[in-house]
C-alpha cells in the first residue's frame, strides 16, 4: 500500500436532469418506470452479505395505485435482529482497520455507479415506490444521495488531516477512531439519499450498520443495498432488516455494543428510542452517540414589503411539492392583512395550473401521498378545518383513495392562530394561513416562534431589510435552516447543511462535517522524544531545597 497523503478537495454539487419532452433521459427514464411498475420483486433481509428469505411477508405498494403490488419483502424475526447485529460486530475490526482512502474509494464508487450507471434505476424505484414525481426523484435519490457520497468524502479527508500542534520533543497526532460497536440506522420513506446517508456517513469513517429501513422505501432501499454491493462493500458493513420497528428496536436498543443511532423520522419514534436507552445506560459499553432529525412545523412569514408572486410560488412550492412529505415542508405561513387578498388571487391561479396523478405523467406536479394510514390521518385534519368555526378551507380539501392516495393540495385559513393545523405537524398537503393586521408584525413574530415545538425550517419574505433582520433576530431558534425570500426547502448539500433543534432533532447537520464529527472517537496520541530520567524538576536542585 503507497504512503502518500491524500486529500479529496471540494466537489462540484451533482447537476440535475430535467428530463424535458423527448431527450434521451426522458425515454430512459420512462423505461426504467414501466419496468419497475410492471413487475414483482422478492426482497430479502441481507445479513454478512447474505440474502435471508424468513417466510414473514408483506407488500410493497405503489401509492398512487395500491393495487399494483412492486415487491414482496420478507420480515425480520428476533432472530434476524441478532444475527445482524453479531454481522457488523464481526466486520467492524477489519473494516476499522482498513485504510480510509480505501473506504473513501468505495464511497465515491457507489457515487459514480448512481450517477451514471443506475441513475434511472434509482429514480424510477423512488417514484414508483415513494409516490415522487420525475424532478422530486432525480433532486432527491439521485443528486442528493451523490452529494451526501462526494462531499462526505471531501470532509473526510478534512477530518483525518487535521492534527494538534506538536512542539520540540515531542510528537502529537489524533486518531480519529470509529465507535466502539454498531451504528443502528432507522431511515424514513421520504427521501432515498437521506436513507443512503443515515447508513453511509457512518460507514464511511470505520463503523458497521444495522439498518432498519422503511417500509414504504424498500423497493429503493432495496437495490441501494445491490449498488454497495457492486461497488465493494465488503459483507456485514451494512445489514439490511425491514421489520417491525418495535421489535427490531427493543432488541437493538438493549445490546451492550450499541455505538450509536443515526435517525430520522417521527419525533413521538425518536423521544422512545432516546428514553430506552437512557434506560439502559448501564448496560453498554461506552455511551451511544444519538443524532436524529425529527419533525418540524416549518412556516413562512411574509413582511408588507414582501413582492406577491414570489410569495405565491413560494407558498404552492413549499407547502405541495412532495404532496407535503418533507420535514421542511411549508406548512404554515403569516401573512399581513393588506397582502391577503391578492396572494390568493395569485394562489388561486397558481393551483388552477396544478395538475395530480400518476408519476407516469411527468405533468402532474401532485402525486399520491405515501399510504393509507397517512391518507386518513390527513383528511382528519382537513375535516376538523371544515367543521370548525375557527377555519375555513380555501383551496382543496378533497381526497379520493379508491385507486391512489390522492388529496388535492389544500389551504386552510386559520382565523384562531393557535387552531390544530397551525399547531401540529400533518405532513401532508395541508398549508394553514394566518392573517394579522400589518402594524403588528413584530408581535406576530413572537407569535410565530411561541406557536410550535419545533425548529426545522422556516422563511421570510419582504423587501424591508430591518425587517429581515428583525424577524432573523426573533426567530432565531424557531429554525435551524432559515431562508430569506425562498421557500423553507430544498437544501443543497455542502451549501445549506440541514437541521434543527427544539423537537426537531439534534441539528447536528447532514451535509456536513458537522454530522461527521459524530461517529468518530477521537484519541490523543503524544509521543516523547526523550524522557526525563529524573522526577526532580530543576528548581528542586537549588540548595535551600536541601535536596
Amino acid at each position: 500500500m503507497n504512503n502518500s497523503q491524500f486529500y479529496y478537495p471540494r466537489p462540484a454539487n451533482e447537476p440535475i436532469m430535467q428530463y424535458s419532452e423527448g431527450t434521451p433521459e426522458q425515454k430512459a427514464l420512462e423505461k426504467e418506470i414501466e419496468k419497475h411498475s410492471n413487475q414483482q420483486i422478492e426482497i430479502p433481509l441481507i445479513i454478512g452479505g447474505k440474502e435471508i428469505f424468513t417466510g414473514k411477508t408483506a407488500k410493497v405498494v405503489s401509492p398512487h395505485n395500491h393495487k399494483q403490488v412492486v415487491a414482496i419483502y420478507h420480515q425480520a424475526t428476533e432472530k434476524e435482529v441478532k444475527m445482524a447485529i453479531d454481522a457488523a460486530m464481526n466486520a467492524h475490526n477489519y473494516w476499522a482497520s482498513l485504510s480510509w482512502i480505501e473506504r473513501v474509494s468505495i464511497i465515491l464508487k457507489v457515487a459514480d455507479l448512481i450517477s451514471g450507471k443506475y441513475r434511472f434505476l434509482v429514480n424510477a424505484v423512488t417514484m414508483v415506490g415513494q409516490g415522487k414525481n420525475a424532478y422530486q426523484a432525480e433532486i432527491d435519490s439521485v443528486c442528493e444521495s451523490i452529494d451526501f457520497l462526494r462531499f462526505n468524502a471531501h470532509y473526510v479527508s478534512e477530518i483525518y488531516n487535521d492534527q494538534p500542534h506538536s512542539e520540540s520533543g515531542n510528537l502529537n497526532r489524533i486518531e480519529y477512531r470509529p465507535l466502539e460497536g454498531f451504528v443502528f440506522a432507522v431511515s424514513p420513506f421520504n427521501f432515498t439519499a437521506i436513507a443512503l446517508n443515515l447508513v453511509l456517513a457512518p460507514v464511511i469513517l470505520g463503523n458497521t450498520v444495522v439498518w432498519k429501513p422503511a417500509s414504504t422505501s424498500l423497493l429503493s432501499n432495496y437495490y441501494l443495498m445491490q449498488i454497495y454491493k457492486e461497488a465493494g462493500l465488503p459483507d456485514g458493513v451494512v445489514n439490511f432488516v425491514p421489520g417491525s420497528g418495535s421489535m427490531v428496536g427493543d432488541i437493538v436498543l438493549k445490546h451492550k455494543d450499541l455505538g450509536g443511532v443515526h435517525f430520522t423520522g417521527g419525533n413521538s419514534t425518536f423521544n422512545h428510542i432516546w428514553k430506552n436507552i437512557a434506560m439502559n445506560l448501564e448496560n453498554y459499553k461506552s455511551y451511544p452517540r444519538i443524532v436524529g432529525e425529527t419533525g418540524g412545523k416549518d412556516f413562512v412569514f411574509v413582511h408588507p414589503s414582501a413582492d406577491v408572486k414570489e410569495v405565491s410560488t413560494a407558498l404552492v412550492r413549499g407547502a405541495f411539492e412532495y404532496q407535503g412529505q418533507k420535514c421542511s415542508a411549508a406548512s404554515r405561513a403569516y401573512i399581513p392583512k393588506s397582502l391577503w387578498e391578492p396572494i390568493k388571487k395569485q394562489m388561486a391561479v397558481n393551483l388552477s395550473l396544478v395538475k395530480q396523478g400518476d408519476v407516469k405523467d411527468f405533468c402532474n406536479f401532485v402525486n399520491a401521498v405515501i399510504d393509507e394510514k397517512a391518507f386518513d390521518n390527513i383528511m382528519g385534519y382537513i375535516e376538523k378545518a371544515k367543521n370548525s368555526k375557527d377555519a375555513e378551507i380555501v383551496f382543496g380539501g378533497k381526497g379520493d383513495k379508491s385507486k391512489g392516495y390522492f388529496i388535492e393540495p389544500t389551504v386552510v385559513l386559520a382565523k384562531d392562530p393557535h387552531f390544530t393545523t397551525m399547531e401540529e405537524e400533518i405532513f401532508g398537503p395541508v398549508l394553514s394561513i394566518y392573517v394579522y393586521e400589518d402594524e403588528d408584525f413584530e408581535k406576530t413574530l413572537e407569535l410565530c416562534n411561541e406557536t410550535s415545538p419545533y425548529g426545522l425550517t422556516g422563511a421570510i419574505f419582504s423587501k424591508d431589510i430591518y425587517a429581515r433582520t428583525k424577524a432573523c433576530q426573533i426567530l432565531r431558534y424557531a429554525a435551524g435552516n432559515f431562508y430569506f425570500n425562498d421557500k423553507p426547502t430544498g437544501a443543497v448539500v455542502g451549501q445549506q447543511p440541514f437541521g434543527g433543534s427544539r423537537q426537531s432533532g439534534t441539528n447536528d447537520k447532514a451535509g456536513s462535517y458537522l454530522n461527521l464529527l459524530r461517529w468518530i472517537s477521537p484519541r490523543t496520541i503524544k509521543e516523547t522524544f526523550t524522557p526525563p530520567t529524573d522526577f526532580r524538576y530543576p528548581y528542586m536542585h537549588e540548595k535551600k531545597c536541601d535536596c
